[in-house]
């Protein structure tokens, strides 16, 4: 910054006000320093600047697979407000591992960011690191919430099952439900939502026997295990809700390849339906019947809501919580 200083001709203050807000300056000073910049091509440490601020610029997000469409929406609309809004969204993969949403925290600490957004682990995460960092800076969980108190965005998993139960029950066969490995808290909530709709409308849970699995490859889950139940006694009943779509896929290519059929008609073996409307499961084999979720409001509502809560005085630990929780929408297709 001294050296650019000198270049320019201006005092290092000026400089920095500049780099701070450029609107901040007089459009002559602007041309000058602008002019500067393209003829010294430099650029400041944007991590040196961030913490050097009272504040930094930067927010945090950290996503359990970054390669999952869903988690890549999301963190796209995330992204992009913030950018509107002046801020830099830095974005980090857990990979379904505590250790490494751990070492992901600990990153952004050292960077000085002003507010972060996660999508935890919940059952394998490290839930001091977690509330040690929400008590420094604002923090908002989505997809799936850390604890019942905690700030969240996510779907109503009750009324999204609710949803999809009543479907089912209504046009076939009662489903059973073919679980999620337990790899974060929306494992269990999901089973909890199935069982309370299947009660509701007087029906009889019946969760399928799975093998115990902490492994994010939900398809090969659901093929392996799919195949393992329909070479052996089969599933509870003609219907098979699954805990999302990803275990759909599993479940129908395991169908395929024992030579029976997927759909919704008196000549097919078996029904599939799904959960989270994964960008995908409109072209499967057959569509698969699934509840769509808004990631794009989860993503624009979460971001908004964090900063809303850096302009707040009060300190995070101060706070009130919010819980927002979306309406999931039905997707009817072939494959129930």
């Amino acid at each position: 910054m001294e050296d650019f200083s000198a270049f320019v001709g201006l005092s290092r203050t000026t400089v920095s006000k500049y780099f701070n807000d450029p609107g901040s300056v007089r459009q002559n000073t602007r041309s000058v320093i602008e002019a500067a910049l393209k003829k010294s091509d430099f650029r400041p440490s944007m991590f040196a600047v961030n913490l050097n601020r009272r504040r930094s610029n930067i927010l945090g997000v950290i996503v359990p697979n970054s390669t999952d469409p869903f988690y890549m929406a999301l963190t796209r609309r995330i992204e992009m407000i913030a950018n509107e809004a002046g801020f830099l969204a830095f974005v980090l993969s857990s990979d379904g591992r505590a250790e490494m949403e751990d070492q992901a925290i600990q990153t952004f600490r050292s960077m000085n960011i002003a507010g972060a957004i996660i999508a935890p682990l919940g059952v394998r995460s490290h839930h001091r690191v977690l509330a040690e960092l929400g008590a420094s800076i604002p923090l908002i969980y989505v997809d799936s919430p850390l604890d019942e108190t905690s700030s969240f965005v996510g779907t109503d998993n009750r009324q999204s099952f609710r949803l999809i139960v009543d479907y089912l029950c209504r046009s076939g066969e009662p489903p059973c439900y073919f679980a999620m490995p337990l790899v974060n808290n929306n494992a269990s909530a999901r089973q909890e939502a199935y069982v309370e709709a299947m009660r509701e409308f007087k029906m009889t849970p019946s969760i399928v026997a799975v093998e115990e699995a902490g492994s994010w490859d939900f398809e090969k889950f659901g093929h392996d295990e799919a195949l393992r139940i329909l070479k052996g006694s089969g599933f509870p009943t003609g219907t098979v809700l699954c805990a999302n779509d990803r275990i759909a896929f599993g479940v129908i290519s395991a169908a395929y390849a024992l030579g029976l059929k997927v759909g919704h008609g008196a000549d097919c073996d078996l029904r599939v339906a799904g959960h989270d409307d994964h960008p995908l499961s409109r072209y499967a084999c057959p569509p698969i019947t699934t509840v769509a979720q808004n990631y794009n409001e989860i993503g624009r509502l979460a971001i908004e809501l964090l900063l809303q809560r850096l302009d707040e005085k009060a300190p995070p630990a101060k706070r009130d919580n919010a819980r927002v929780l979306l309406n999931a929408e039905l997707m009817l297709r072939r494959s129930a």
